[in-house]
């Protein structure tokens, strides 16, 4: 599916500071669902986004609680903040990103979650998704799950497991990500769908008309 046949609705998985191509799948629908009834899925985008760095891509992850196996239910993930994390994850985006356009702009909005300890990571991806939105000035919402269902309608796109970090993105979700202005592109060249933060600190006010390309 290109970004311009829009499906009738979407189901995402939740996501810590979600790529580009999140937001740009979530714009071009109807109706967007947030899946809260799954089981945790690891190393994924729930708990991890990627930024760009001098040295290239750069993972950061938020450490969760030690979970039973591979099921415990993704609304029952507490995050472990017993780890230095939100420390690390803050001086890290100010080391890429504080010298960007807009980072001096946003910055006050953002850096609170790297101070306020909300207990669960479900609900912490929440109150940071609605913040970007904000300053992205989306007004769609999210509608979580009230059950969950392994196969979606066909004419729900499942963006659970396909939308990966370890993942090429699969031809039916395959956005354009046009070159535009990166901190370090000098150096490791243009690297698409980064954290919407990248786009964010780097384009300002025209991020939204980016995720409409």
């Amino acid at each position: 599916m290109t970004q311009k046949e829009q499906p009738v609705s979407i189901l995402l998985s939740t996501a810590y500071l979600p790529p580009i191509a999140y937001f740009k799948a979530f714009l071009n629908c109807e109706h967007a669902f947030l899946e809260v009834k799954e089981h945790y899925v690891k190393q994924s985008y729930r708990n991890r986004c990627l930024i760009g760095s001098v040295e290239g891509v750069k993972t950061l992850i938020i450490p969760v609680c030690k979970t039973t196996s591979n099921h415990c239910l993704v609304q029952d993930v507490r995050i472990d903040y017993s780890q230095s994390w939100q420390r690390t994850h803050w001086k890290t985006l100010e080391t890429a990103y504080n010298t960007s356009p807009f980072f001096l702009y946003y910055r006050d909005y953002l850096e609170p979650f790297y101070t306020i300890q909300i207990p669960f990571l479900l609900d912490f991806n929440l109150r940071l998704w609605e913040c970007l939105c904000d300053l992205l000035q989306i007004k769609k919402t999210l509608e979580p799950t009230r059950i969950y269902q392994k196969n979606c309608q066909p004419s729900c796109l499942d963006l659970r497991y396909d939308l990966h970090p370890k993942k090429v993105l699969p031809a039916y979700i395959s956005y354009e990500f046009p070159s535009y202005f990166q901190v370090f592109i000098d150096k490791t060249a243009f690297l698409p769908n980064l954290s919407i933060v990248d786009l964010l600190f780097n384009k300002g006010n025209g991020s939204l008309d980016y995720l409409r390309l």
